[in-house]
């Protein structure tokens, strides 16, 4: 429990609101601001920040877990709460890489979800995705004066918990296809099994789907170091470039910097509240070269 009066990290905050509310199923603004040692106010003003996310609901005096209509919806939901401000620290560092015009595939996973989010902004890129949470991200404009992204969904999958279309189908539509650049999300990372899926099919399709690419980027959340997966989908050497959060253990660090053609490590924003006032503080992108 931060104490009352103290500066308190923004990061640490809205984690902490995302727990509470995944530990009791839903909590009330007076229990957070109570416990967090900050106003009511900041309360509402954070869970808006998460509901607009869809990291929460918010209900009538509180927060509770985002509602989800079906098994797939619910697992990806799930994963979606899970080191929410990492992956949009990582997704924002990574949207630098596209520029207006350029085709971009986007693989699976709620880091590559977050990443969406960013490009939605973009003007004229084309999106190739299996991802059916990433393809209604990109639905045409209501507005005549929003970007208008022209959307390439795979067809004729097998769908996987993660909400993707997978197998033969998706991946004989991509060997005929050819991005600027190709993002992939992965379930782990590991020296020795490399980037790895928990899926057989979803592995062949990310492969495909990295071969799209002129530019192979891995997005991976520090959580993911050390977790293996039923089957590998690259060689950590195998990517142009690794996009991570500096929740990343020093040695960690070092492994994948002696391994991955080109390591960038994003500094989680150092967010604090002074008199109920956000101030970001964000340091500078660290890269290897």
């Amino acid at each position: 429990m931060e104490p009352k009066g103290a500066p308190v990290l923004v990061s640490r905050r809205r984690s902490r609101i995302i727990e509470e509310a995944r530990r009791r199923g839903a909590a009330s603004i007076s229990l957070l601001a109570d416990e967090l040692g900050v106003s009511p106010m900041t309360i509402r003003r954070d869970i808006e920040a998460l509901a607009a996310e869809g990291l929460v609901d918010k209900v009538r005096g509180g927060v509770a877990l985002p509602r989800a209509t079906g098994s797939g919806a619910q697992a990806f939901d799930s994963r979606k709460g899970r080191m929410p401000l990492e992956k949009r620290a990582i997704a924002r560092r990574a949207a630098r890489l596209v520029k207006p015009g350029m085709a971009v595939a986007l693989s699976s996973g709620t880091t590559i979800w977050a990443l969406a989010q960013e490009l939605r902004s973009v003007p004229e890129l084309t999106i190739v995705t299996n991802s059916l949470p990433v393809a209604d991200l990109f639905a045409r404009p209501a507005r005549a004066d929003e970007p208008y992204t022209q959307t390439v969904v795979l067809t004729g999958g097998v769908r996987t918990p993660s909400e993707a279309l997978v197998g033969p189908v998706a991946v004989r539509t991509l060997e005929h296809l050819h991005c600027d650049i190709a993002f992939l999300g992965v379930h782990g990372m590991d020296i020795s099994a490399g980037f790895t899926a928990t899926n057989l099919l979803e592995a062949e399709t990310d492969r495909a789907l990295v071969a799209a690419g002129g530019e192979a980027v891995v997005l991976a959340d520090s959580a993911k170091w050390g977790i293996v997966g039923l089957t590998t989908i690259l060689d950590l050497n195998d990517v142009d470039r690794l996009v991570t959060d500096d929740g990343l253990a020093p040695e960690a660090r070092a492994e994948l910097d002696a391994r991955v053609r080109e390591l960038w490590v994003v500094p989680v924003g150092t967010e604090i509240v002074v008199d109920d006032v956000d101030i970001d503080e964000f340091a500078p992108t660290r890269a290897r070269r």
